[in-house]
């Protein structure tokens, strides 16, 4: 039975990416396979990188990519709401219709696997959680049961409670960050019931900030799956994975109450950031050093020296953001109007 990683990334997100891999050698994953699922066609960089480690490849199932947004697809464009606040807003049918591609990981090469954002690092071994896995279907390690449910399911509808039990549906709640499953949990036979219950109306108990979270989740608590979350289960004995908790470091390795972390998610916080961080501009992040040591771990030479940028950049991002807030504000006087 083989074990794996799945990381879903692009271009642009390449800075975090190396990152994220060459964590994944120092610190307890260096022998586990890892299979990059493209975010989109922008992956110039990210096949350069494949090319120079050997134990890292390229997702190109591309059936089994058209399937699960084909699937995710279909579930947000029944959902009312979703269509009308998306197209309000000027978005797509489907808000961030490729963040779904996360799915291709139930029909990639691994038996077990680990799925990461690509904002992520590793801090410590993941072998807990794949033995986790010889007992459940799914696994989590994270504290989103602790945040307002309205981020993963709308708690204004009304057909919310007929479906789940909602005092018991945070300790079926999970980031989507990294968990963990096995090959063909979701598959193209299950999946027929699933989207049927969706597009018979039950996509409307989906949240529309984080649309792939909130279908994963709707997912694993419909399907009713074995599930396990360490962070519920022994909130004690595990450790925060957030950027804005206050962790100790130790050789660049996190440190939470004298126990090492599993991995540091830098969830909200920008690639544009961290690109222009990797660029030599002094901006300011958690955790600055140790991420900077793990992009550049392979490299050192190639770090850039801080700066903080010129006069015009700084002109120019003001101007931008200036304009930006003024064509908003156009916007929303503009529907106001029609709306009348």
């Amino acid at each position: 039975m083989t074990n794996g990683i799945y990381i879903l990334a692009n271009d642009v997100v390449f800075d975090h990416l190396v990152a994220l891999l060459n964590s994944l050698e120092v610190n307890g994953a260096k022998d586990i396979p890892v299979c990059i699922i493209p975010y989109d066609d922008r992956l110039k960089k990210v096949r350069g990188e494949i090319a120079i480690r050997p134990n890292v490849t390229l997702f190109d199932n591309t059936d089994s990519i058209h399937f699960w947004e084909d699937f995710a697809t279909q579930a947000w464009t029944s959902h009312a709401k979703a269509q009308k606040v998306w197209q309000a807003k000027g978005l797509k049918s489907v808000h961030c219709l490729t963040r779904h591609r996360k799915l291709c990981c139930f029909d990639g090469p691994f038996d077990k696997f680990v799925y990461f954002d690509a904002d992520t690092l590793l801090m410590g071994c993941l072998d807990y959680i794949y033995q986790k896995l010889d007992r459940v279907d799914w696994v989590a390690n994270d504290f989103q049961y602790k945040s307002d449910l309205n981020y993963v399911f709308d708690l204004s509808s009304d057909k919310l409670p007929h479906i789940f039990n909602i005092e018991q549906l945070p300790s079926h709640t999970f980031c989507t960050g990294l968990f963990a499953s096995k090959k063909q949990i979701f598959n193209r036979e299950n999946s027929v019931q699933l989207l049927d219950n969706l597009t018979s109306g039950e996509a409307e108990i989906m949240c529309l900030s984080a649309s792939d979270q909130s279908l994963l989740n709707y997912l694993v608590a419909r399907s009713k799956i074995s599930f396990y979350n360490f962070a519920y289960s022994q909130p004690e004995q595990v450790t925060g994975n957030h950027w804005s908790s206050k962790f100790d470091v130790r050789d660049y390795v996190l440190y939470d109450k004298g126990r090492r972390l599993t991995y540091l998610h830098y969830m909200s916080i920008s690639a544009a950031k961290i690109n222009r961080l990797c660029a030599g501009e002094d901006v300011e992040i958690p955790y600055r050093d140790v991420f900077l040591h793990y992009r550049y771990l392979k490299s050192p030479e190639t770090q850039p020296k801080l700066a903080p940028p010129n006069l015009l950049v700084c002109l120019q991002r003001n101007i931008k953001s200036w304009g930006l807030q003024k064509v908003n504000n156009v916007q929303f006087k503009l529907r106001n109007f029609w709306d009348r």
